[in-house]
């Protein structure tokens, strides 16, 4: 998937009727990997040291392409950016199309593009947030949403010093997503289940969905909702809501 956290082997076709993969050293890939994710705890800490110390609640969300990320984004800032000034640090392989959409609601946004690799990391974030706090309104913000780069895979791996991790599952890609991306689901706080709207077009079980997410972590706080309508919608507001009001009181 991507060179940045060692996901990778090398398959080489040398005109056989089979192919051979070859992997480096053992020992060798453990401790660049040690080393790659020391190095990333250090600076998540450093992050979330960093917001606290700014007063700002922090939200990395994770989930597969079009699960709905940046449409739930856009409507949470209609119905509450009245109320909280929200900064968003966007996630791509490339192009800046979702900053922009979270520009166009008046909200600071920074995109960064990772030109391949299938995760945001600590140290992106670092960078990002010093970038969006030179944006206008950016340097004022109480909550800052970051969506992580499309893939339930590697995004649950690497820390990025927020406090609150939201894995989003979407109902075109079916209930049994828990089951087969589980540390995606074991690393969250919060898992959401989004476009409820389509349920009498997919055979999508909410009900099993949430039983098997949380079987894997009964700590697990579970939503469903339409964005697009609005049915179930004040449950993830009023979440973020009482987060803001903790962290000023």
């Amino acid at each position: 998937m991507c060179d940045a956290c060692g996901c990778q082997t090398h398959t080489h076709d040398h005109g056989h009727d089979h192919s051979h993969t070859h992997t480096h050293d053992e020992s060798v890939i453990i401790d660049i990997n040690r080393s790659l994710f020391a190095a990333n705890d250090a600076m998540a800490r450093s992050n979330r040291e960093h917001f606290d110390e700014e007063g700002i609640v922090v939200l990395n969300l994770i989930s597969s392409p079009g699960s709905g990320k940046t449409t739930l984004l856009e409507h949470t800032i209609d119905k509450i950016g009245g109320e909280m000034k929200i900064g968003v640090i966007e996630g791509d392989i490339e192009t800046e199309r979702d900053a922009e959409r979270i520009r166009a609601k008046g909200v600071p946004a920074i995109q960064l593009t990772t030109g391949g690799a299938c995760h945001l990391d600590a140290s992106m974030i670092h960078r990002g947030f010093h970038q969006l706090q030179k944006e206008p309104g950016g340097d004022k913000i109480d909550l800052l949403v970051i969506e992580n780069v499309g893939n339930l895979v590697c995004p649950a791996t690497f820390d990025l010093g927020e406090h609150k991790r939201v894995v989003l599952v979407s109902v075109p890609e079916g209930p049994d997503k828990p089951a087969k991306y589980p540390k995606a689901f074991t690393s969250s706080q919060l898992f959401l289940i989004t476009k409820t709207d389509l349920l009498p077009y997919f055979d999508f079980e909410v009900e099993q969905a949430s039983q098997e997410a949380l079987h894997l972590n009964p700590n697990l706080t579970v939503m469903d909702f339409s964005a697009t309508t609005g049915d179930g919608f004040d449950s993830w507001l009023d979440f973020l809501r009482n987060l803001v009001k903790e962290r000023k009181s």
